[in-house]
């Protein structure tokens, strides 16, 4: 197991495969298995970083309620212990949030890529998402507030995989809590044009929890933004496009390699 500290605090992370460094951040109060669908993609040609927020899984969980700030300077810890210098972030929700104040203050960090991400506090729904890692059947029921119904209804049983994983990693209602109250008074539409690195915001068109509207707003406020929506996915539109997904953050990985060599 690896960790990296952030003062006292303790936080996990697991990487694998070499070359360039991807970095993924997950939404509030789920675990590292949020990028199980992309690891394997993205683990060959690339490394694959993806650590636990504090209050989440095997990371430490101290009291709350957490500022952004200090979520970012987690991050920060975890580039630090992996000694990476160039990091391509990806992100979703409060992940996205993390990501995106981070490009804006840390030397570190090559690309993004933002799935449903907002620019603002009063765009974020994420409530529904929440279930006590105790509660199996809570748990298939909120995860599929993040997911269309024509996923559900073509894959039905991926909801028993993820209450697995969900039961073993997610945060519980104070570590849920804390992490939230990092998107108070969020707003980034006043320093968006500080972002400068390349950033492709993806979002499912069916999302209930971030509105797509958002999404396109926030990657039109962005110097290098781009947008992209997926027709009928959800929130967690990388579990259920991770094909596709996979297929577009590979590409943007390979255009910004191609333009850097340039």
């Amino acid at each position: 197991m690896s960790t990296a500290t952030n003062g006292s605090v303790s936080l996990y992370y697991d990487r694998t495969g070499e070359g360039e460094p991807v970095v993924f951040v997950s939404e509030a109060g789920l675990g590292g298995w949020l990028w199980g669908w992309q690891h394997a993609a993205i683990a060959g040609p690339h490394e694959a970083v993806v650590w636990d927020l504090r209050g989440t899984g095997r990371s430490d969980r101290p009291d709350g309620p957490y500022a952004l700030e200090t979520l970012v300077a987690d991050l920060e810890a975890v580039l630090a212990d992996c000694e990476i210098r160039n990091a391509h972030l990806v992100g979703c929700g409060l992940g996205g949030a993390i990501a995106l104040a981070a490009a804006r203050t840390s030397s570190r960090v090559a690309t993004l890529t933002l799935f449903g991400t907002a620019a603002r506090e009063d765009e974020y729904d994420l409530e529904a998402l929440f279930a006590p890692p105790d509660d199996r059947n809570a748990l298939r029921r909120s995860i599929t507030a993040g997911l269309s119904d024509d996923f559900l209804e073509a894959q039905p049983d991926v909801l028993d995989g993820i209450a697995d994983w969900r039961a073993d990693g997610d945060a519980d209602r104070e570590g849920w809590a804390a992490q939230t109250a990092a998107l108070e008074n969020f707003n980034a539409t006043e320093w968006l044009a500080e972002v400068t690195q390349p950033t492709r915001v993806i979002h499912g068109g069916a999302d209930g929890l971030v509105s797509p509207a958002a999404g396109r707003d926030l990657a039109r406020g962005l110097p290098r933004g781009e947008f992209r929506e997926l027709e009928g996915a959800g929130h967690l539109c990388f579990v259920e496009r991770s094909r596709t997904v996979n297929d577009l953050l590979l590409g943007f990985l390979e255009t910004y390699a191609e333009s850097e060599g340039e």
